[in-house]
């Protein structure tokens, strides 16, 4: 039998495992719709005589990948970094905080 420390462990690991399949999902997605949307103006714009490099230095190219790969960035610091801003040490801090908070509030007006 798998004693309690040992399952949140797993429970854990498995979390974990899911983070960091949810990046590479994420960056797979990223990579794929970002060239399909590339090679079709690349394509549209052969039909129509233009020259190669017009849909590199289009803005709505350039924006696609530049903003989305900046959720992407964060998305992997998040993943893939020990310490975040909002880590669970952080979350817990600010729990205790506000129970200690109105524990006080409770006693003062109590």
């Amino acid at each position: 039998m798998v004693d309690t420390s040992e399952k949140e462990r797993l429970d854990r690991a498995r979390k974990r495992i899911a983070e960091i399949k949810g990046f590479y999902t994420h960056l797979t997605v990223y990579l794929i719709i970002n060239t399909a949307i590339t090679l079709m103006k690349i394509i549209g714009n052969a039909y129509y005589g233009e020259y190669f490099m017009g849909p590199f230095l289009h803005f709505s190219t350039l924006a696609t990948w530049l903003f989305w790969g900046i959720g992407l960035f964060l998305h992997g610091v998040k993943v893939f970094s020990v310490k975040t801003i909002f880590s669970k040490e952080w979350e817990e801090r600010q729990l205790k905080k506000i129970m200690d908070k109105d524990k006080r509030d409770k006693e003062k007006f109590s």
